[in-house]
């Protein structure tokens, strides 16, 4: 049976986050797969070839990710609208769906771990964990608060504390809730424990009508 390029991909960040990208080389993955290493240079050139490629099917991905469940899928300065339009509670929502898609999804949990165990190795590398899972979510979390701000979705009192506050509230039971599964706790347990989070979220800061 033939190796395709989605196999070759899989078995790499399988071998990334368990070992490292430097500490794995092409013969490793193509040993891996089974195959030789030409078989797998008439897919790829490089292991960083092979890294891009991972990198680029998470981002869309993660794209998907967000027209699923209705809310931004392209940053704030392009597309200031969508986050105008997204509600409170279907953000809420969202946030207990990107747990069950860091948690769930073999492709978005083994990518996760990979960036986890490289983000010390190089400045690059840190920079892309932030993007996906420290700064860059709670930026865009902000900007959503923002607009909610703007918009008159939010009470005074959310005013008063702050759109950055408010994302730093939010994202935290998340990174914990992750933290907590990787620890091998519960993962159902610990799903509902942050829907119940995410609702008082809710009522905390919607307006009152």
């Amino acid at each position: 049976m033939k190796t395709n390029k989605e196999e070759i991909m899989l078995t790499a960040l399988k071998l990334f986050a368990k070992r490292g990208f430097e500490a794995v080389s092409t013969s490793m993955i193509a040993s891996e797969l089974g195959i030789t290493k030409g078989a797998l240079y008439r897919h790829y050139q490089s292991k960083q070839e092979i890294f891009d490629s991972i990198i680029q099917k998470m981002f869309e991905k993660d794209e998907k990710q967000a027209t699923d469940n209705g809310v931004p899928e392209k940053e704030y300065e392009e597309d200031v609208s969508s986050y105008a339009r997204t509600s409170l509670e279907d953000f809420c929502e969202f946030v207990n769906s990107q747990y069950r898609y860091w948690t769930e999804d073999e492709f978005a949990l083994l990518f996760r771990r990979m960036i986890t165990l490289e983000q010390f190795r190089s400045a690059e590398m840190n920079k892309l964990y932030q993007d996906v899972l420290a700064f860059g979510p709670v930026e865009y979390s902000e900007n959503l608060f923002r607009e909610m701000l703007k918009n008159g979705q939010l009470n005074p009192e959310a005013a008063e504390f702050g759109a950055r506050n408010l994302a730093i509230q939010l994202y935290a039971p998340l990174q914990l809730a992750i933290q907590l599964f990787d620890a091998k706790g519960n993962k159902e347990e610990i799903g509902d424990n942050l829907r119940i989070i995410t609702k008082e979220f809710a009522e905390r800061w919607k307006k009152i009508e």
